[in-house]
């Protein structure tokens, strides 16, 4: 690991005042800190962000849950509002990598990594949820730009994550044994005027599969997506998963979350 300057931010203001082109943004650091001691990203300056009190804690309101953007894993699986609110958020929260994980990764970090295989990028596709930077508001639709690229400029700063409360929802995921990312998730949410149905891990990016969403806004039951056939020819393929076996992981993962919800 190359030497480093370390700061500890007291504001979303001063972090930041603090970034630079070559800076990253430290709450958890369960990706920043494997990826320096690997020697797969350097920064000349680490702004820790994870005592700002802005940046944590959960609220629920009667259409949504707010989430700030240095909340770790484990207090969303055990916040009581957020089983209340969104079980499938904090069912999902619980799930998420391993125990040691859970206590030091936060939602915003998960989000601004953008893993392809990350679960929380597509509870906020699914959720409609719109993330609050310390510039503006981004929706989730335009905030995943591709493989750990988002919509955020440098120095923008993920201060909460705003969840739509859906009508029904539920993820399920088919997990590395290892790591328990997804080799493919799928998170069915049943909104007032809309269904959708957003999947990680068999893309390059989180998406929303148009054609399911359409079939359960018809006919909100397995049955109307049993048998679909999704087209594989730009889905990942790896030591874990052909392309065309994720694309049948997907309809099975989407029909599972339907028969939860």
């Amino acid at each position: 690991m190359k030497d480093f300057n370390y700061h500890s931010a007291k504001d979303s203001k001063e972090a930041s005042k603090l970034a630079s082109s070559n800076s990253a943004f430290l709450a958890g650091g369960m990706t920043t800190i494997p990826s320096m001691k690997l020697g797969l990203a350097t920064y000349k300056d680490l702004i820790d962000i994870k005592n700002i009190k802005k940046l944590s804690g959960i609220k629920v309101s009667g259409k949504s849950v707010i989430i700030g953007a240095a909340t770790k894993h484990v207090e969303v699986a055990n916040s009581k509002d957020v089983k209340k609110a969104i079980p499938s958020l904090s069912s999902l929260a619980e799930g998420i990598g391993d125990p040691q994980v859970r206590n030091r990764g936060t939602i915003g970090g998960s989000i601004a990594n953008n893993d392809p295989s990350a679960d929380y990028p597509s509870a906020c596709i699914a959720l409609n949820a719109t993330i609050h930077t310390n510039e503006r508001k981004i929706e989730a639709s335009k905030f995943f730009k591709g493989m750990f690229e988002t919509a955020l400029k440098k120095g923008e700063l993920i201060e909460a994550v705003e969840f739509q409360i859906p009508e029904k929802s539920s993820y399920q995921k088919h997990p590395n044994p290892a790591s328990r990312y997804a080799v493919v998730g799928v998170y069915v949410a049943k909104h007032k005027s809309d269904v959708n149905v957003a999947v990680t891990g068999a893309k390059s990016c989180v998406y929303n599969d148009k054609e399911m969403a359409k079939a359960l806004s018809g006919n909100f039951s397995s049955s109307s997506i049993d048998g679909m056939d999704l087209d594989s020819s730009d889905m990942n393929s790896d030591i874990h998963a052909s392309a065309e076996y994720r694309a049948s992981l997907v309809v099975t993962q989407a029909k599972k979350a339907v028969d939860a919800c």
